[in-house]
C-alpha cells in the first residue's frame, strides 16, 4: 500500500451467524476495485484493520486462505463500539479493509513436518486459513500427517460448522472437536478443555511443529502439555493480540518489550517469547 493508512473499499457479500448467542458473525468482503484486490497479498496469520466510516477501525485475524479467491472473509466477535457496529451492517453495504498487516505462520518452513494446530473459540480464524491452504489439492502434499484440536464452551459456540463436518469425513487431516459441557446425551464431540484433549491425542512431537491461537488460559495450560511431549520451544508457534491499533508499529500500544506485535508479530515461536517480557 502506498498509503499505510488507507483502506481498500470492500461491499459486504454475505454474512454469516456463526454462533447460537449471535455475538459472532463472519463477513465474506469482495473487493470494490480488482487492482485493489491484487495488492492485497496475504499469508495464513496475517491480520487486517477493518474499518466503518465515521466509527473507526480495529485489527480482525484474516479468516480466509489465500487459495480461496475472489474474497475475504473476518470472523467478528461483537464487543466494542466497531465491532457492534459492522454487526449492525448489511449485505451490499460498504466498509474498508486495511492490510494485510503482521507476519505469518511459517508455512514453508513447515514443509514436510507433521502439523498440529490446536485452537480455542472465537480464535480459531487465523487456523481456519491456515488449514484451508494446507488442505487446498496444490498444497496438501508439502506436508505430512494434519491434527487439529478445536474446543468451544458448548455446540453453540463453534464455527464454522458446515466445514466442520466436511473435515471430519477426510481421511487426510485427524479433527478432534471438544467442547467444555453438553447438555446433549448423543453429544458427538469430545467433552473437556482443549488441553486435556491435546494431552489424551497428541501422543508424539517426532518431526512435528504446532500453532496455538486461543484464549491466554487455554495457551497457559497447552504450553506444557506440548512440552512433556517432547515440542521444543522453536516448534511451538503462537499468535498474539495485544492491544493492537494502529497496525503498523506507530501508536506503540501493543509493544512487548522492544517488539510490536502488530509489526514483529502477532506470529512467534515460544523461543521467541521466552526472550521478551511476560507482557503477552
Amino acid at each position: 500500500m502506498d498509503n499505510p493508512y488507507l483502506p481498500y473499499p470492500v461491499r459486504i457479500e454475505e454474512i454469516t451467524i456463526e454462533t447460537e448467542d449471535r455475538n459472532i458473525k463472519s463477513f465474506r468482503v469482495v473487493f470494490l476495485n480488482p487492482e485493489d484486490e491484487e495488492r492485497f497479498s496475504y499469508r495464513p496469520g496475517q491480520f487486517a484493520e477493518l474499518s466503518v466510516a465515521g466509527t473507526g477501525e480495529c485489527p480482525i485475524g484474516i479468516a480466509s486462505s489465500p487459495t480461496e479467491s475472489g474474497h475475504l472473509l473476518f470472523t467478528v466477535n461483537k464487543a466494542g463500539l466497531v465491532t457492534s457496529q459492522l454487526h449492525n451492517m448489511q449485505e451490499g453495504d460498504v466498509m474498508g479493509v486495511r492490510g494485510p498487516l503482521g507476519n505469518y505462520y511459517p508455512l514453508d518452513e513447515m514443509e514436510g513436518k507433521n502439523v498440529v494446530l490446536i485452537g480455542g473459540g472465537f480464535a480459531f480464524t487465523t487456523l481456519r486459513s491456515t488449514l484451508v491452504y494446507m488442505l487446498a489439492p496444490e498444497n496438501r502434499d508439502r506436508f505430512e500427517e494434519i491434527s487439529v484440536v478445536y474446543g468451544a464452551r458448548d455446540e453453540g459456540m463453534l464455527l464454522y460448522k458446515s466445514e466442520l463436518g466436511a473435515w471430519l469425513l477426510r481421511s487426510d487431516i485427524q479433527l478432534h472437536i471438544t467442547v467444555d459441557c453438553s447438555d446433549d446425551p448423543f453429544c458427538q464431540y469430545h467433552i473437556g478443555f482443549v488441553p486435556g484433549i491435546t494431552e489424551q491425542k497428541i501422543t508424539s512431537a517426532e518431526n512435528s511443529v504446532a500453532i496455538i491461537c486461543g484464549p491466554p488460559i487455554m495457551i497457559k495450560f497447552t504450553q506444557p502439555v506440548l512440552e512433556k511431549v517432547g515440542f521444543l520451544p522453536e516448534d511451538i508457534i503462537m499468535s498474539l493480540e495485544n492491544r493492537m491499533k494502529c497496525g503498523i508499529g506507530m501508536c506503540g500500544r501493543c509493544n512487548v518489550g522492544a517488539d510490536y506485535v502488530c509489526k514483529d508479530g502477532p506470529i512467534l515461536t515460544l523461543a521467541k517469547l521466552n526472550t521478551l517480557p511476560k507482557e503477552y
